[in-house]
């Protein structure tokens, strides 16, 4: 068989393989942090136990890869399906699996094997540029699998968080921080009117973008202000502290349902031990960092906005806030358009908490925003729906559209455990307003 050998060809499929194997190698890590046992548990209620997501990511890349794109003959079609659905949650309900309905471990390491030999194989002869496999073309099916792997890098994090600390191999416990050092007097930014250009234009071979980023179009957005950084630790725990969570008229209906079912009283992120704060990371517990990003949920962010007199900000907001500028022009990147680096932000696997809001100066947008990308995901207020002209992928048709329910809310920027891939403009994360588990924090806007 002749391989493909075009400059184009060989450089796209460099490209493709070390995004390939860097990605693989953040999900390996994940799961060699975990002591024997611990991959059957259930970290988060309403996931799955560890084990799926050990045959998860391999089965997405056969079911989509091997077998979509390729055709090739199934060597284990239970496997292919079990992991590709898993043993899901019926009419909202919890899980209900046991033990005894997963595989062996060895198993499905077998079946891993297998798969990953098989797709190198086919991305190593795969013709990228005038392909006759359906998707293949400029690499696109390989870019699904990666950024679907690196996806769950981080979702996978958010699991392994809630985990006793026993059944994790220890990483470096965090250094406690400073105070809040070097603040702008300033605790909020005017952005002028103007145009924010949301979403994306057609994919060219080196770039990816998933169906709900498409398609590229403008919003005009009014005047109005912003945190120049994000809601802190220190700043939530006096919203806490003045009884926020037993305020009602600051909660919606369906949130305030949530607070009093669950008794949440502050973030989930939180340990409270007498009058004292701690912060659970990964870990550890250390004294309650006040100069770090509060995480929280979508609930609890509004419920603070509320308190203050503003919002948060719109999808379009955020945007203009992020890469917008005085005379029009817009960036890449809020600092501007140099590739996200070190000094950017804290994301791409760097760390395992978040920094200091001000730890970034880089990270400036030309209004003065800090903190746009990375250090942890910004809920909006805008709900995830479709853009204009939006088109599912033929091949993952419910990826977005299933969640174009009004039950959840766009999410941008980036966290410590986002890959530096995902920090594209265009990129939309969401979840529901209820959900406690992610390293998203929030900044408001008045208009």
């Amino acid at each position: 068989m002749t391989f493909p050998t075009s400059p184009l060809q060989v450089e796209l499929r460099r490209s493709l393989r070390r995004e390939l194997v860097l990605a693989r190698t953040q999900t390996d890590r994940l799961f060699e942090m975990l002591a024997p046992l611990a991959i059957y548990e259930r970290p988060i209620p309403e996931r799955h136990r560890i084990v799926f997501y050990l045959g998860h990511l391999e089965a997405f890349d056969w079911n989509m890869i091997c077998g979509m794109s390729f055709g090739a003959s199934s060597f284990n079609s239970q496997f292919d399906r079990l992991f590709a659905f898993g043993i899901d949650p019926i009419d909202g309900k919890l899980p209900q699996d046991t033990l005894a309905d997963w595989p062996p471990l060895e198993e499905i390491h077998s079946y891993n094997r297998r798969v990953r030999h098989t797709v190198d194989r086919f991305l190593d002869r795969a013709a990228l540029v005038n392909s006759r496999e359906p998707f293949v073309e400029n690499g696109q099916i390989f870019r699904v699998a990666i950024e679907h792997r690196l996806m769950h890098a981080e979702t996978l994090a958010y699991m392994l968080h809630w985990l006793p600390y026993d059944m994790k191999c220890a990483g470096d416990r965090p250094r406690i921080p400073a105070g809040i050092r070097g603040l702008s007097p300033a605790d909020a930014v005017d952005i002028p009117a103007g145009v924010a250009t949301l979403g994306r234009e057609t994919d060219g071979p080196f770039s990816f973008g998933w169906d709900n980023e498409f398609d590229t179009h403008e919003a005009f957005v009014p005047e109005f202000s912003i945190d120049t950084f994000n809601v802190t630790n220190g700043r939530f725990i006096e919203f806490v502290r003045s009884g926020g969570y037993e305020q009602r008229s600051l909660w919606s209906d369906d949130a305030w349902e949530w607070i009093q079912v669950s008794g949440t009283r502050h973030p989930k992120f939180w340990v409270q031990r007498g009058e004292d704060w701690f912060y659970r990371s990964m870990f550890g517990e250390i004294p309650l960092p006040l100069s770090w990003p509060v995480y929280v949920s979508h609930a609890e962010a509004q419920a603070y906005a509320r308190r203050a007199g503003k919002s948060l900000p719109t999808e379009a907001q955020y945007h203009r806030a992020a890469f917008g500028s005085r005379d029009g022009v817009e960036r890449l990147y809020p600092w501007g358009e140099a590739a996200p680096g070190p000094s950017h932000g804290n994301f791409n696997f760097r760390s395992w908490t978040p920094r200091p809001v001000d730890a970034f100066p880089a990270s400036r947008s030309a209004f003065g925003v800090f903190d746009l990308m990375g250090n942890g995901w910004e809920w909006t207020s805008t709900p995830f729906g479709p853009f204009p002209g939006f088109h599912p992928f033929p091949f993952y048709p419910g990826y977005s559209a299933d969640f174009f329910d009004g039950k959840h809310f766009v999410m941008k920027g980036g966290s410590p455990r986002t890959s530096a891939l995902l920090l594209r403009r265009s990129f939309r994360n969401w979840f529901q307003p209820n959900y406690p588990n992610t390293y998203a924090t929030f900044r408001c806007v008045e208009n």
